[in-house]
């Protein structure tokens, strides 16, 4: 008897999938971040300027090196630039560009920054509640079995459906298990061997057809909200048949898909707040819809 390698290997497969995306966006924000500290931290000498004119997100800066001779020099900005006239302090290098406030190589340096942070902390929440997951869901699975007449109901609430089983308790206890192809021809009502007290435990796990199913959250004492399916009576062969055809984690996968649709339009609205381009939308709309997936994953989405 495995205990549920399914649900197991679809958690993986997210878990890597998020781990993937925070370790390229790592590399990437590295990369820059030491390309403009290695800028910055040549520009130790200090002196002022003055914005002598304005081209787009550039402005022209006149100033005066240390015991040198004035210069012109153009500093790209990462917002709106100063007006004309604007007397400014300014930072430069024997061999670097001038930098004055507001300088794109200091926006750069500080969204380089962020996403590192960003990166990292996502990657260790992701490893965080993987654990927690396999923990918690093995206790369960090692809790005494114990024989209840339950009804298996499918509950679709906005793009996601899960999987339930109703016990025929009172009161009534529903439980929440990670998807597998014997719940869908599953007869309801029947008797299942579950692991754990529903009206005790907080996760109880079931076993099905000679294969124990994890639970995908804690046990509810109201029912979900959302669309109910009931299972038949009586599965058809058919049934079957559909049930078999989405045992393969590509068809969970196609399924939990839908879930990020949002991401591209919060990515465009984080562009927009962040200062950021193309980069910085590719790069947020890859995490967020890789974040979509993994929470389905966690949440024990039902492919049917």
């Amino acid at each position: 008897m495995t205990a549920a390698p399914r649900a197991l290997r679809y958690g993986l497969v997210t878990s890597a999938l998020v781990l993937t995306v925070c370790a390229v966006l790592a590399v990437l924000a590295g990369t820059a971040f030491a390309s403009a500290t290695s800028v910055l931290g040549a520009a130790t000498e200090r002196t002022f300027g003055t914005v002598t004119a304005v081209d787009g997100d550039a402005v022209t800066l006149t100033w005066i090196p240390t015991g040198g001779i004035e210069r012109s020099d153009p500093v790209e900005l990462a917002g709106p630039p100063p007006p004309v006239g604007t007397r400014t302090e300014v930072a430069y290098s024997s061999s670097g560009p001038p930098l004055i406030p507001g300088a794109a190589v200091l926006a750069g340096a500080d969204r380089a920054l962020g996403t590192l942070v960003l990166a990292g902390l996502v990657a260790v929440l992701v490893v965080a509640v993987g654990t927690w997951q396999v923990l918690s869901r093995g206790r369960a699975l090692a809790q005494p079995p114990r024989t209840l007449d339950v009804g298996r109901v499918r509950i679709r609430s906005g793009l996601t459906g899960r999987s339930w089983l109703e016990t025929a308790t009172v009161p009534p206890r529903w439980i929440p298990l990670h998807f597998d192809p014997a719940l869908p021809v599953l007869p309801s009502p029947a008797s299942v061997r579950l692991r754990g007290d529903p009206l005790r435990h907080r996760y109880v796990a079931a076993e099905i057809d000679g294969r124990l199913v994890p639970p995908s959250g804690p046990v509810r004492s109201s029912e979900p909200r959302g669309h109910r399916t009931d299972n038949p009576a009586r599965p058809d062969a058919t049934a079957v048949a559909r049930a078999s055809a989405y045992a393969p984690l590509r068809r969970q996968l196609l399924a939990d898909l839908p879930l990020t649709a949002p991401a591209p339009l919060v990515a465009a609205l984080w562009t927009v707040v962040d200062g950021g381009g193309a980069g910085t939308w590719l790069a947020t709309t890859a995490l967020l819809a890789a974040l979509a997936l993994f929470v389905a994953a966690v949440r024990g989405t039902d492919p049917t």
